[in-house]
């Protein structure tokens, strides 16, 4: 049997560890790198979400997550979202930061080493949150009426530009005469969301 050598060993299992967690009580499918089990930050920033159809909540979930991280006590300092906001509205350097950072990401699928650290010395950050929305609406889902969030998380180390952790899930409210408020229903999902988030672990358990 051939053996690998423990870095090598390290990329497969980080490359394997995508895992389709829907009918376990997990997420719909989480990824943890390497370094996911002891990465411990002290601060962090929820950037802007990025593009989709549903710009309209942008500002909405931005702000649900900063107050989910808050909750959670496991990273010292979490910049509020409207402060996120003021810095790249205020520096042309973080804007352009960003807008490079967001480009590489959807035409690469990886994160830009060299505009992820920039982005994290403008936002004085040591780590930071890429999110995307994948669904933010009304709709009929197995015949019942729901309010439906869906979103995708990114975990970045900013001091090496690095993917730490990623996860996709969605949460569901269903009604029958009056609709669930849509950003009640993303903070329940943030909320589930981040237990799974380093610095915990996979499982949801510290």
């Amino acid at each position: 049997m051939m053996l690998l050598n423990k870095p090598l060993r390290q990329v497969l299992l980080a490359s394997a560890v995508l895992l389709t967690l829907a009918g376990c009580g997990g997420l719909q499918e989480t990824w943890e790198g390497p370094g996911a089990r002891v990465f411990r930050p002290q601060s962090i920033a929820v950037l802007p979400p990025m593009a989709s159809q549903y710009d309209s909540a942008r500002e909405d979930i931005q702000e649900v997550l900063a107050g989910s991280l808050s909750k959670t006590g496991r990273i010292e300092r979490v910049v509020p979202a409207e402060q996120v906001t003021d810095i790249f509205q205020g520096s042309k350097e973080a804007f352009d930061s960003l807008v490079f950072y967001f480009s590489r990401l959807e035409m690469t699928g990886q994160s830009d080493k060299e505009s992820a650290i920039k982005l994290g010395k403008s936002l004085n950050v040591e780590s930071f949150l890429v999110i995307r929305i994948n669904a933010w609406e009304y709709s009929r889902k197995e015949g019942d009426n729901v309010g439906r969030v869906g979103l995708s998380m990114r975990l970045i180390d900013a001091t090496t530009g690095t993917t730490v952790w990623k996860a996709r899930h969605e949460k569901a409210s269903s009604y029958m005469f009056f609709k669930p408020n849509l950003k009640d229903v993303a903070a329940e999902l943030t909320d589930e969301m981040i237990k799974y988030m380093p610095p915990s672990t996979s499982s949801g358990k510290r």
